[in-house]
Parts: C-alpha cells; structure tokens; sequence
C-alpha cells in the first residue's frame, strides 16, 4: 500500500493551516514547506503534528516533493481542503497498486463556484515527477481524474 505526504507550501498561513492540514486524514505524513512565516503558521502546523522544512527561497523544480518521506505527494495550498468525496477516493486509492509514472488530477473548486466552473489540477504525483511550476505540480492532461473536490477558501 502506498504511503501518502501531504504537501504545504506556508507564508504566514496561521489562519488557515490548520483547516488544510484537518482535512488530509488519507495522508500519512504532513508536510510544509514555509518560506519565512512570522505568524504562528509554523506552531499550529506542529499542533498537527507537520514536519516543518523552513527555506528562504523557493526550492528548485520538484526539490520541495523530495523534502517528503513517502513516495507520493498530495500537494495542496494553505488555502484548501479536501472534501469527504476526495478523502474516500484517497482511501480508496491507497489500497491500490500505483505506477510511478502515473499522476492524478483532482477538480478544484472555490466557495464561490459550482462544479460546472470548477479546475482540472494534477495535485497527486510521484516526488520524481519532473513537471514542477512554483509550489504545486505541473498540469499533466494524462493525468487521471480522481472522484470529489480540493475547496479553496478564501475567506478565511
């Protein structure tokens, strides 16, 4: 079974931290990235029992993904959190066998939109996956699409 790392990517995030790290209950380590926070971003990520890398730069292509002690890398924004849906295809998904080679796509969604409007996201990745753009994943259009949600929040 493979084993999962939720990836955060954290600039003064205290408000909302919290929120994302309560929602990855599939992932089996957490794991943020903060770039210099001077809120209590990093001790509410601790509160949730986060391993905390600090950098002063943005770390190079996928550097951040092998930060993670798993193979597989959820990665999110402080911003986000996973619906009950996504949460049971994640279960689901790690009783399966995985290919490093294969990516998965979540829709994203805002609080302000329905599903209609919602963005294809590859989030689900191998930390070898090469295709990086700044915290998150590149876009792979190969990439399959798991069943339920990533919400981002903005009013929090």
């Amino acid at each position: 079974m493979p084993k999962l790392t939720g990836l955060i990517h954290t600039y003064n995030d205290a408000r909302r931290i919290g929120r994302a790290l309560e929602s990855l209950r599939p992932c089996d380590e957490l794991l943020i990235v903060d770039h210099g926070s001077s809120d209590a971003t990093i001790i509410t990520a601790r509160e949730y029992g986060a391993v905390i890398k600090s950098v002063s730069k943005m770390p190079p292509g996928n550097a951040a993904a092998k930060l993670a002690a798993n193979d597989w890398v959820l990665c999110l924004l402080a911003s986000e959190i996973i619906s009950e849906g996504l949460e049971a295809s994640l279960q689901e998904w790690k009783i399966s066998e995985q290919e490093p080679g294969t990516q998965f796509a979540v829709q994203v969604q805002t609080d302000r939109m329905v599903s209609e409007t919602s963005q294809r996201s590859t989030r689900l990745v191998h930390r070898t996956y090469k295709l990086w753009e700044k915290y998150l994943p590149g876009d792979d259009p190969q990439s399959r699409l798991l069943d339920g949600f990533l919400l981002r929040i903005h009013d929090i």
